[in-house]
C-alpha cells in the first residue's frame, strides 16, 4: 500500500513539472509556426455541418461529448453565448442525437431565460430588458428545438420539449396542443394526449376549444375520467355552449387547494 501510494505521489510529481515544460515547448512550436494554434469556437461554428463531418469523420462522437463538458463549465459560469456556441458545433457533429438538441434548448429557453427574467446583476437591467432577454432566450429555445425536429421529427421526446416551451415558458397554448398532439403520435405516453386537450382548452380560439372537447370527451367516454379531465371538459362545454342534454353529467370539481400563482414579469 505504502508504495502505490509513493508511485501515485511520484506520478503527481512527475506530471506537475512537466506540465509547464510542455507548455512552453507548445508556445516555441507556435511561435516558430511548426503548430497551429488551437481553432476557436466561432470558426468551428461557422464550418457547418458537412465542413465538421468531413475534418473529424469519426471522431465526432467523441468531440462532440467533450464539448458538451465544456459547455456544463460555461454553464456554471453563466456565460450563456459560449454555451449556445458550444451547443451549436455539438448539434452539427451529432444531429440526429436528440439529448444534445434537448439540453441545448433547455439552456437558452429555461436556464438562460431565468437568469436575464431573475438573477442577471447591473443597475441597467431594468425590468424591461429583463423580460426582453427572457423573451429571445425562449425563442432561442423554441428555435432549437424546431431546428432539431427537421433531422428527427419523429422524436416524440423533442415534440414534448417543443409542447413544455410553449405551455410553460411562452403561454402558447395552442401551439402546446399541437405539438403535444405531434408527440403523442409519434409514440409519447398517454398524458401528452390529456394535456394537448387541455391546452387547446386554455387556448384563445374557438377551433382549439372545439378539438380540446373533442379529444377529452373521446377519452371521458373511454372511462379515463380524472378530475382534471373533467375540469377542462366542463369549461370547453361553457365555452362552445354545448347545450345541457348533451353536457356530462359530473359538476365542475372544487380545487382542493387555492389557484393562485404569480407569473414572471415579461
Amino acid at each position: 500500500m505504502k508504495r502505490k501510494v509513493q508511485a501515485i505521489c511520484l506520478l503527481l510529481l512527475i506530471g506537475i513539472v512537466k506540465l509547464p515544460l510542455e507548455q512552453r515547448a507548445t508556445n516555441h512550436l507556435r511561435s516558430a509556426r511548426l503548430l497551429d494554434d488551437p481553432v476557436p469556437v466561432s470558426a468551428l461554428e461557422s464550418m457547418g455541418q458537412s465542413g465538421l463531418t468531413a475534418i473529424l469523420g469519426g471522431l465526432r462522437g467523441l468531440v462532440a461529448s467533450m464539448l458538451q463538458l465544456r459547455a456544463y463549465t460555461e454553464f456554471k459560469r453563466v456565460n450563456w453565448a459560449q454555451v449556445d456556441s458550444l451547443y451549436r458545433i455539438v448539434t452539427r457533429l451529432q444531429p440526429r442525437n436528440e439529448t444534445y438538441w434537448d439540453e441545448a434548448a433547455w439552456h437558452m429557453a429555461w436556464n438562460a431565460a431565468s437568469y436575464y427574467l431573475y438573477n442577471a446583476p447591473g443597475a441597467e437591467m431594468t425590468p424591461q430588458l429583463r423580460g426582453r432577454l427572457r423573451e429571445q432566450h425562449i425563442r432561442r429555445g423554441e428555435e432549437i428545438l424546431k431546428e432539431g425536429l427537421t433531422f428527427s421529427p419523429d422524436s416524440w421526446r423533442l415534440w414534448d420539449r417543443l409542447a413544455d416551451l410553449y405551455y410553460r415558458r411562452s403561454g402558447e397554448n395552442a401551439k402546446a396542443g399541437d405539438a403535444y398532439m405531434q408527440a403523442y403520435e409519434h409514440g409519447a405516453p398517454n398524458y401528452t394526449l390529456h394535456a394537448a386537450g387541455f391546452n387547446y382548452v386554455k387556448a384563445l380560439d374557438a377551433v382549439s376549444w372545439r378539438k380540446g372537447y373533442d379529444i377529452l370527451k373521446k377519452e371521458y367516454d373511454r372511462g379515463r375520467a380524472t378530475p382534471g379531465l373533467i375540469e377542462h371538459l366542463k369549461t370547453a362545454e361553457l365555452l362552445l355552449k354545448i347545450p345541457r342534454d348533451q353536457c356530462i353529467p359530473d359538476a365542475m370539481p372544487v380545487p382542493k387547494v387555492p389557484q393562485k400563482m404569480v407569473g414572471p414579469m415579461r
